[in-house]
């Protein structure tokens, strides 16, 4: 189901109903913040003697609960504007770019499935790859508009055929016996709580919110919308609630927290294309990719290596893009600090997670993101240092 809830949670995020939305070109997808706290509040449920469905019911029902949390962040931005400054906002999604683009290259080296054979960095993977990251960087170079719109898609498709010529299409293609059509069942375990676990979980919902706001940066800077003034803070304000209430409704849908996919600024950025109509088209993608399995496996299959040699360049774009944004405000001393501590902090807990080991565990949840640490990092910098005088 989430790939189903990914696409509802889109289109009220892009839709913008009310004070609901950003009203950009904004793909919701599952986040990963969340992973750590529920299996281990899945564990201790277990371990106290719980079954799945009353687990999973609690998992949910406290979800749905904390999400409330950043719902009402989302009301009091307005009150941030000396915390959400271009710089530190900039900063914040240059983390996102280049947290992300490790994420590129451990899928152009063959993804976790190499590396558990042995054959990670392998040649042929690297050529896949390349095939795909030259061709988007052709016809990116092109004057004909339709093709640079279109890279992305005719890269991978390209990929895709080199992949079957050179025999590297996974071997599992064939047609699972699940059923042809999946109809989401609102709270299919119940609903419970567990209160242990509503505490860590909205603190990862205050560091999804900061993450929301560098995202919806990115996309308004890709887009040439303002990145201050009051249009900008009703877009942060309408996004941060959008994640809050798309995280409610994944949860109903027995599916895991939504939010804003800074992948998705990259794609703006390479093919020029920030219309929300396309976004529509995406998320009816996505429902309609959930409610048939045999169409979503389709997609999981395509090759890691033409998924890695497509988003690397796309994920390059997001960091240039943050670094545009921070060029904004003056680049004196004070600012080259913040940055560089920030960047520091934040690619330092995500290059070498171990550096927490011994830390408490409610401050493993806060800075186990390395968007999250560096976000704060650059937060707290920006308000303890004073401006220099001109």
């Amino acid at each position: 189901m989430s790939l189903f809830a990914s696409g509802v949670a889109s289109i009220i995020q892009i839709k913008a109903w009310g004070p609901v939305g950003s009203g950009l070109l904004s793909i919701q997808g599952t986040s990963f913040n969340f992973v750590a706290p529920l299996i281990m509040g899945g564990t201790a449920l277990k371990t106290g003697g719980a079954d799945v469905p009353t687990m999973m019911a609690a998992l949910f029902g406290t979800l749905m609960l904390a999400s409330c949390t950043e719902m009402v962040l989302s009301r009091i931005l307005h009150l941030a504007r000396r915390i959400i400054t271009p710089l530190v906002s900039g900063v914040v999604v240059m983390i996102i770019g280049l947290s992300l683009i490790q994420v590129g290259l451990t899928s152009i080296g063959g993804g976790y499935a190499a590396m558990a054979d042995h054959t990670f960095g392998a040649p042929k993977n690297l050529l896949l790859a390349g095939i795909v990251l030259a061709l988007i960087i052709i016809l990116n170079r092109q004057r004909n508009p339709y093709l640079r719109i279109a890279s992305l898609v005719i890269a991978m498709a390209a990929g895709y055929l080199a992949a079957w010529f050179l025999d590297m299409l996974p071997a599992n293609t064939a047609p699972t016996n699940s059923s042809l059509i999946t109809v989401p069942t609102p709270l299919y375990y119940g609903l419970g709580i567990d209160w242990s676990l509503l505490l860590p979980l909205m603190l990862v919902f205050m560091i999804t919110s900061l993450e929301t706001i560098g995202d919806i940066t990115a996309t308004s800077d890709v887009s040439e919308q303002p990145v201050s003034g009051p249009l900008y803070m009703k877009r942060l304000k309408g996004g941060v609630l959008a994640n809050g209430l798309n995280s409610f409704v994944s949860a109903v849908f027995n599916t895991f927290p939504n939010s804003c996919f800074g992948q998705n600024n990259g794609v703006i950025q390479l093919t020029g294309v920030a219309s929300r109509y396309v976004g529509f088209v995406v998320a009816l993608m996505l429902i309609v990719l959930g409610l048939f399995p045999a169409v979503s496996g389709f997609v999981q299959h395509i090759p890691e290596p033409v998924l890695g040699g497509a988003t690397l360049v796309m994920f390059g774009t997001i960091a240039a893009s943050g670094v545009r944004i921070v060029s904004r405000e003056p680049l004196n001393r004070r600012a080259i600090l913040i940055i560089a501590l920030s960047l520091a902090v934040g690619l330092g807990v995500s290059q070498q997670p171990l550096i927490l080991q011994f830390a408490p565990d409610w401050l493993k949840n806060l800075l186990s993101s390395g968007i999250a640490a560096g976000g704060i990092t650059a937060i707290v910098l920006n308000l303890i240092f004073p401006p220099e005088k001109a």
